[in-house]
């Protein structure tokens, strides 16, 4: 038995949507540019057919053999490529998640500019059903349908990807003015999912953060495993860089560097130089050199949801909430610099929140300016390195 499948003349037309946001997509930041995500296109007919019951599609027996189903709209699958995250540090995987939500909210955005909305998005234990690779895991799944008019255009996206970037390098010393940081706040917390944004702006506050990175920055540092882990994505060069399509290299780092500087640099990083250094206090000469860039940034960052305690799904969605942020940041002239280290160990984080007056979970701290020179985009794979079909 067949019924006629109504998408059939459609499909072209979503893979070539598809390829387009994949590519603004895969400009989305993530921790260490590990870029962790997975993403499945879901095409024959017994996927579409588990994917579309997932969803809430009336099918009455969506696995029967040789029965396609008339089924308007496509789906897509998020998932966690274990292989590409970061595993040092039990912090990291909520880092993965949010870089996952990154990824996830920026090609829903570049997929609605194509003329394609999310109608249906679900989190469920039954999605390893669809038939994922073994060493991916399952977080959304999304049942797309063509929209009316986009509200943004795939130009001012794509461009505006391009211009978002981490910039590690000094800011200028230029004040943030109440409005753009008033803007920031109001319009990134217009959704169902609340977070807290807090700013750091007065001379004590910044003061005192530039204080608690100096004293435990250093910590990134003298960690063995978490350093090793960190040290793996430098990159020899900008070509090394460009060729493996992740990580960053000492330029990214460090802004351009002479011959001999970026070999001494690369001497001191290695993580036998690390351990060797450990005990006469180099990794407070490093956490001591990451505060003084942020004394020079007129805000710091804070983002936080309410409850300490939180699953993978709220992660994934901050990660989204966290995509507009830094575009509208961005198209407002800002930059941002993570400083991550200051969250990633559980009494740190108590720490901070204790310091800050902060509750709940602080999911992301970063240096927020504006850029005093040109930082160079980090590389990216090909935008289809991540995309499977099921």
């Amino acid at each position: 038995m067949t019924v006629r499948r109504s998408v059939q003349r459609e499909d072209l037309s979503f893979s070539t949507a598809l390829t387009a946001a994949m590519a603004t997509a895969a400009r989305a930041p993530s921790s260490h540019n590990s870029q962790p995500w997975g993403l499945a296109y879901v095409v024959s007919d017994l996927a579409r057919r588990r994917a579309a019951a997932l969803c809430g599609d009336n099918l009455s027996q969506p696995d029967l053999p040789g029965v396609r189903v008339d089924i308007d709209a496509e789906f897509l699958l998020l998932a966690a490529d274990r292989a590409r995250e970061l595993a040092a540090l039990p912090a990291h995987h909520a880092e993965m998640q949010l870089s996952c939500g990154l990824y996830w909210r920026l090609l829903q955005r570049a997929l609605a500019a194509e003329g394609w909305i999310v109608r249906t998005e679900v989190v469920s234990a039954d999605l390893g059903v669809l038939g994922l690779p073994a060493d991916w895991r399952p977080l959304r799944l999304a049942r797309l349908e063509r929209a009316g008019t986009p509200t943004e255009t795939r130009t001012q996206l794509r461009d505006l990807a391009a211009a978002r970037h981490t910039d590690r390098g000094p800011y200028l010393d230029k004040p943030i003015p109440v409005g753009v940081a008033d803007t920031l706040a109001r319009r990134s917390s217009q959704t169902s999912q609340r977070i807290d944004i807090r700013f750091l702006t007065s001379e004590d506050d910044r003061s005192r953060f530039v204080r608690f990175v100096a004293r435990h920055a250093g910590r990134d540092f003298a960690h063995p495993a978490a350093w090793r882990e960190t040290h793996s994505f430098i990159r020899r060069s900008e070509t090394e860089a460009r060729e493996r399509g992740d990580g960053f290299s000492l330029e990214h780092l460090f802004g351009p560097l002479s011959a001999t500087a970026m070999l001494l640099r690369r001497i001191a990083l290695a993580p036998i130089t690390m351990r060797l250094l450990r005990p006469t206090g180099f990794p407070r000469i490093l956490a001591a050199q990451l505060a003084a860039l942020v004394r020079q940034s007129p805000a710091v960052l804070l983002l936080s949801l309410p409850e300490a305690a939180v699953g993978d799904d709220e992660l994934v969605a901050a990660g989204q909430l966290l995509t507009d942020f830094w575009l509208l940041a961005t198209d407002m002239g800002l930059v941002l610099h993570p400083i991550s280290v200051v969250i990633q160990h559980d009494d740190l984080h108590a720490r901070l929140c204790a310091e800050f007056g902060l509750a709940g979970l602080v999911f992301f701290v970063a240096r927020l300016g504006y850029s005093a020179h040109h930082c160079p985009p980090s590389p990216r794979r090909s935008p289809a390195a991540s995309l499977r079909t099921l």
